[in-house]
């Protein structure tokens, strides 16, 4: 059963590949007045704990928009926890996924160098790059990720910039190309990520599930990685090259993928879309800190609209 097939809604989402008609209209009305530029989703805001309505509504439309907005707001180094998580509770983000490296009073997950301890041997604990992917592909399909916050504490003395690119643009430029390559990307079985051991006890189960699929209410949603390791493709010439011109997509940095610096006190709201984040060095005053929230939610009056 594909993903096409496993979704029974009752009106025609333009993720299915039989959406004909509303496929169109839906992406000419996506790719319309699509914003250029980073800037264009830059809202300058107070306080995130307390925004105003206008300040709430202008973050939403770049949300609605490109599935993103990045807010600049006046509290800077502030460490309060509660300022992301009273940002998520404003977009009825409340299915905050305690993972097992997140803060254990918070639910969020602290995202700075660690030179000791279990977290040092996870790349987001260190300065390296990351690559392209989407939050949460590892998780079980029933827990999938559907939005992600970042927000700023303190930035690195150099590097640590973040790419992003609106998984919806992604799904728009493979359907366009081909449409077979959403098929493929849409398969249950293409992308499975092995089981987390730690001296032969399995502590995350092996988990299979597809690239894209379409959730009951007619969203896209994205479960992706451009790593290589411990990530098992399935064997598939179609999906190979579906994958590769995907890769080619993120690398090229065209139009659709925005570029930027985080400075303490803003932060980014989105429909966990794909992102990567650069290498950084830090220094005694500039240590890079960043909250990273992941929701099991999407974004409240952010659904496809037609």
């Amino acid at each position: 059963m594909n993903s096409n097939e496993a979704i029974n809604l009752s009106f025609s989402s333009p993720f299915l590949l039989n959406s004909g008609d509303v496929y169109k209209k839906w992406r000419d009305k996506k790719l319309d007045q699509y914003p250029e530029s980073l800037a264009e989703l830059l809202v300058e805001i107070n306080d995130p704990r307390t925004l105003t309505e206008s300040e709430y509504q202008a973050i939403l439309e770049g949300c609605q928009k490109a599935n993103m907005a990045i807010y600049a707001g006046k509290t800077g180094t502030d460490p309060d926890p509660e300022i992301p998580l009273s940002l998520g509770r404003r977009f009825g983000l409340i299915g905050l996924n305690n993972n097992w490296l997140a803060d254990e009073e918070t639910g969020l997950t602290s995202l700075t160098v660690r030179e000791n301890g279990v977290r040092k041997d996870y790349i987001p604990y260190t300065n390296k790059a990351i690559n392209w992917h989407t939050d949460g592909y590892y998780n079980p399909i029933h827990k999938q990720i559907h939005a992600l916050n970042l927000h700023v504490v303190q930035k690195a003395a150099a590097g640590g910039e973040n790419a992003l690119m609106d998984h919806e643009i992604a799904y728009i430029l493979l359907r366009e190309k081909n449409p077979a390559y959403i098929e493929a990307l849409m398969q249950q079985d293409v992308l499975t990520i092995p089981a987390r051991t730690s001296e032969g006890i399995i502590e995350r189960d092996e988990e299979t599930g597809p690239v894209f699929s379409v959730t009951p209410s007619g969203n896209l949603h994205m479960r992706y990685t451009i790593r290589v390791s411990n990530v098992i493709w399935k064997k598939d010439p179609l999906l190979q090259e579906a994958l590769d011109f995907l890769k080619s997509i993120l690398q090229e940095n065209g139009k659709y993928i925005y570029e930027g610096l985080l400075e303490p006190g803003m932060g980014l709201i989105s429909n966990n879309i794909l992102h990567n984040r650069a290498a950084f060095t830090d220094d005694a005053t500039h240590k890079r800190h960043y909250y990273r929230a992941r929701y099991f939610d999407r974004l409240a009056d952010t659904d496809v609209s037609l």
